[in-house]
């Protein structure tokens, strides 16, 4: 073959792959396919599963020494800041997806962060035109709207990732009242020294603003407690996740031999049983009479009621713009753009999901403390490699009373915790300014509890 002709060949082959790829990455999916099938093709097309997930499929530079460390490394970040196999499972069975899942996926996409330039070569339909945007940012909008049905929100805040908490949850009354007394029970504990609201104070926020909480024979554990206040929004309980109801969350504390310490539900039962005007009431209300089922189910629905509604940014979402000031407001938008409200959304502004703690920076290098079972998050209960230090993202709801803050308790003020989580999951480093203003937006979030204010006794002396 001449060299002419080879020439053309080459140049025909080049333009053919420029076509394709041109094609690739301007095909928008048909107008004739269901929203989630038109998203299926968009995240298959853009390769976002290529990394976003624990088996990626590598780019076949992946193996060069200088290009491929890069690869592993941005393939290594990506996975651990959004791991993307359960939402494409999801979407592919038709479940209800996760809200930090939808607002993961917004925020990359508004920013115009993913995918990298660098990968254009290998993700040929990786480009986002402003057609592709379009559908993807109406997909997260509906499967919003069917998570987050909330008529009281006003027009232009409904897609927001953030929702007002609810005034109420539908509780059996009986079985509260029998779970407020069993909440503030010493008799839970072995020595009844401690109740449930030793830790998770009413008066204080739901927490007992200690770094680790004191049990029985001044044993102290070794996590953070968290406030009880609106746990009933949480996908799952405790910082691991190894509950799944609040029911299950009540059974932990009385067994455990440093906090309530019972050898067993029958201890607590013989103690109770004695108190013969608390069985009558019991059995009222539970005819098969004293069990662990039925001392954390009370305890459970009483927990259902601490919500605190009405916060000054709850109204605001309701449409009372004067419900924050403009430093405030200035605060919520700086939450958004730093990726906040993609982990921290729905009703609590948390509790949806785990993630890893120090994504950009090791947490715990620069903690200099030794690393405790604690330490290691959800990893305790899967014992999967990817689990280690991820943990259930708290709530900020009342985050002004809650002190101190973390897994580890290590942070003191709100100011800390902010700066800590711009500098390990974002890699920043925040002027006071902006810093200020969070801290403004976060302070909104403190509502009400029977009508009133909530306030924290221990911060008022």
């Amino acid at each position: 073959m001449k060299k002419s002709t080879k020439l053309i060949v080459a140049l025909l082959v080049v333009v053919a792959a420029l076509a394709v790829t041109y094609r690739l990455m301007h095909r928008v999916p048909s107008a004739d396919l269901e929203a989630d099938a038109q998203m299926q093709q968009i995240i298959t097309d853009a390769g976002c599963l290529r990394c976003h997930t624990s088996t990626p499929d590598l780019p076949f530079y992946a193996s060069v020494p200088i290009a491929g460390k890069m690869v592993m490394e941005d393939v290594s970040k990506a996975y651990r800041v959004f791991d993307m196999t359960r939402m494409a499972e999801d979407l592919k069975a038709g479940r209800p997806l996760s809200q930090v899942d939808l607002a993961k996926v917004e925020k990359v996409i508004l920013d115009g962060k993913m995918p990298m330039p660098k990968y254009y070569l290998v993700h040929w339909g990786a480009s986002f035109n402003d057609a592709k945007k379009e559908i993807a940012l109406n997909w997260v909008k509906n499967h919003r709207m069917g998570l987050l049905a909330d008529a009281a929100v006003a027009p232009e805040f409904v897609n927001e990732p953030i929702r007002p908490i609810a005034d109420s949850i539908s509780v059996d009354v009986r079985k509260v009242l029998l779970g407020d007394m069993l909440f503030h029970d010493t008799r839970l504990s072995a020595d009844n020294t401690v109740s449930c609201a030793s830790c998770h104070g009413l008066e204080t926020g739901g927490v007992d603003n200690k770094q680790y909480s004191e049990g029985v024979g001044g044993q102290f554990g070794g996590v953070n407690a968290p406030t009880v206040y609106n746990a009933a929004y949480n996908f799952v309980q405790f910082w691991d996740g190894r509950a799944g109801t609040l029911a299950e969350q009540a059974a932990g504390p009385p067994l455990n031999p440093v906090e309530m310490a019972c050898e067993s539900f029958d201890q607590i039962t013989a103690k109770l049983a004695e108190d013969k005007a608390f069985v009558k009431a019991f059995t009222e209300v539970y005819p098969d009479g004293l069990s662990e089922k039925n001392i954390t189910d009370a305890i459970q629905e009483f927990e259902k009621t601490l919500l605190t509604p009405n916060s000054r940014f709850d109204r605001y979402l309701k449409g009372d713009k004067d419900a924050v000031t403009a430093d405030e407001l200035a605060g919520y938008e700086l939450f958004k753009k730093y990726d906040c409200a993609t982990c921290h959304v729905g009703e609590i502004l948390g509790g949806q999901s785990y993630e890893l703690i120090g994504v950009q920076h090791d947490y715990f290098a620069d903690r200099q403390a030794e690393m405790t079972e604690e330490d290691n998050g959800r990893f305790k209960q899967t014992k999967e490699e990817r689990d280690l230090h991820r943990f259930k993202v708290p709530g900020l709801r009342n985050i002004e009373l809650t002190a101190p803050y973390f897994h580890d308790g290590s942070m003191k003020t709100m100011d800390d915790a902010v700066r800590a989580m711009a500098k390990y999951q974002l890699g920043i480093d925040l002027p006071q300014q902006e810093v200020d203003k969070i801290v403004a937006f976060l302070r909104t979030l403190t509502g009400e509890y029977k009508g009133k204010l909530l306030t924290n006794k221990n911060m008022e002396i």
